[in-house]
């Protein structure tokens, strides 16, 4: 079959009654082109094909660019700006001029799948929206006559800021104030077998919760049973926001009596760098996020609410857009720079082919800089005591000693676990006071495990580096730093529903 056509099969669905039921997912980049020495499309396609990346989002339908996409086998999907939105949603025949001029000269050649009209029209663009279900309409009606519905399917994006109360998913529900749209958009989506698509962005729920929702769980790093958000009403445990998201989507269809419509992520990111008003945008955390966004689309995992139901996702962006108006954040979500150098390697173990330059082995586990520094301690202690490090590195006269500073140590302890325990998942959190880095921490003798560091050595354990709810200790006499040894507990639970309305 067709790797594009895979995620829209929904024949099926009316029989399953489960959205994408046994569909491949796929994960996909946007392309956006506000960067001020954008590579030409056939450098853009040739960066494409090196990093294996099989489909696309255009905010467009740029001509040179479905050229350069014309026989790769690409899945492509095309865009009907906003500032086109009126004119189409407005006119049949302007509709189809658009498919005829952006569409029929380009395919079957160039692999389209499908056109997004608008971009977040609802909330960006709210004079336009009476005629968003009209533009949908219209273009769906040229494709018809030109035989290609089958194919190209129609949608557009929506930010998942128009689902209300989304925290717990079971009680999420779209803004009833687009009831006038966003039911004939959910029955068109129905009619035509089409899907949802939704923009998800974890970062800005993080952001806007004010503390209430942890950096991990917006990461989709491993957490702790007690750690999970769990939905008193029906008991799903949820470990990212990822899923929550999604499933406050699902709920909110299944509230208007849409049960079988899938969803496909066309946005999700995390920025590599930002402001002083925005330290969680950073390159470990724009790599933690990403890497563990692929590995769990890729492995089928779906959501709480459709467990092994397909969620494909479209990650924003391929390049950082130093053009784009606004905060530092703004300006660098993206994967590669536009030289094509990546802006961060990403550790991608076992996630299949996509974004192929895996680099896992050059990823290094380190203390967080502004971490408490007692938990920090504890840690350490524990790394060097049932942790079964060895951390004579770090004893008086040895190369990792100086700098004589807790965090210090505890990087080169962390680290030593860390690749002792095969960076497996989890291995890297310590009650939430490390972090995983892809730069090299060794410096000038001392050699971290990670680079191949050779100041000690392991002795083998099968012992599990605390998580958030351990109290486990070991000896720290010789590594402490003056302060109390204790792990303190970070209780969430269902704090985390009583985050504002993201």
């Amino acid at each position: 079959m067709n790797c594009c056509l895979a995620v829209y099969r929904h024949a099926h669905l009316a029989l399953e009654g489960t959205p994408g039921h046994n569909d491949e997912a796929f994960v996909g980049v946007n392309i956006g082109t506000d960067v001020s020495d954008m590579p030409n499309p056939t450098q853009v396609v040739a960066l494409l094909k090196a990093q294996q990346i099989r489909h696309v989002r255009l905010f467009d339908a740029d001509q040179a660019m479905l050229l350069a996409l014309a026989n790769t086998g690409i899945c492509v999907i095309v865009s009907v700006p906003n500032d086109q939105l009126l004119g189409i949603g407005q006119s049949n025949a302007t509709a189809a001029n658009w498919v005829s001029r952006n569409i029929l000269p380009h395919v079957p050649a160039t692999n389209i799948t499908a056109i997004a009209i608008g971009s977040e029209v609802l909330t960006t663009l709210p004079n336009a929206a009476p005629v968003l279900v009209s533009a949908m309409k219209f273009i769906h009606s040229a494709l018809v006559a030109a035989n290609l519905d089958t194919k190209i399917k129609v949608s557009t994006p929506h930010s998942s800021f128009i689902i209300l109360d989304s925290f717990p998913p079971s009680q999420a529900f779209f803004n009833r104030s687009l009831d006038p749209v966003i039911v004939p958009l959910l029955k068109f989506l129905q009619d035509t077998g089409s899907y949802l698509m939704l923009n998800v962005y974890p970062y800005y729920d993080f952001m806007k919760s004010n503390g209430v929702i942890p950096l991990d769980y917006a990461l989709f790093r491993p957490l702790p049973p007690n750690k999970e958000a769990v939905d008193s009403n029906t008991l799903l445990h949820y470990t990212n926001v990822f899923d929550a998201v999604v499933d406050a989507a699902y709920f909110a269809m299944s509230y208007l009596n849409f049960t079988n419509i899938s969803i496909l992520v066309t946005e999700s990111g995390w920025p590599s760098k930002g402001d002083s008003s925005e330290p969680d945008a950073s390159l470990d955390n724009a790599n933690s996020y990403n890497s563990n966004l692929i590995r769990h689309v890729l492995n089928n995992t779906g959501t709480p609410k459709h467990p092994g139901i397909a969620v494909s996702t479209f990650i924003y962006e391929l390049y950082n857009e130093d053009l784009r108006p606004g905060s530092v954040s703004e300006k660098n979500w993206g994967l590669f720079y536009s030289s094509g150098v990546p802006v961060y390697t990403m550790h991608l173990a076992g996630s299949g082919t996509v974004l192929a330059n895996d680099t896992t082995n050059q990823t290094y586990c380190v203390a967080k800089e502004n971490a408490d520094k007692e938990m920090v301690q504890a840690a350490l202690d524990w790394a060097c005591g049932p942790g079964k490090v060895d951390c004579t590195p770090l004893l008086q006269e040895n190369p990792c000693y100086e700098p004589n500073t807790v965090i210090a140590h505890a990087s080169y302890a962390f680290d030593a676990y860390y690749h002792k325990m095969g960076m497996a998942d989890g291995t890297c959190n310590f009650n939430g006071v490390a972090k995983i880095t892809t730069s090299d921490p060794s410096y000038g003798s001392c050699k971290y495990p990670g680079s191949g560091g050779r100041n000690g050595t392991f002795t083998n354990s099968s012992s599990l580096a605390p998580s958030s709810g351990s109290t486990a200790s070991g000896c720290h006499s010789q590594y402490s730093h003056g302060v109390p040894t204790f792990l303190s507990s970070l209780i969430v639970g269902l704090t985390l529903w009583t985050a504002a309305s993201l």
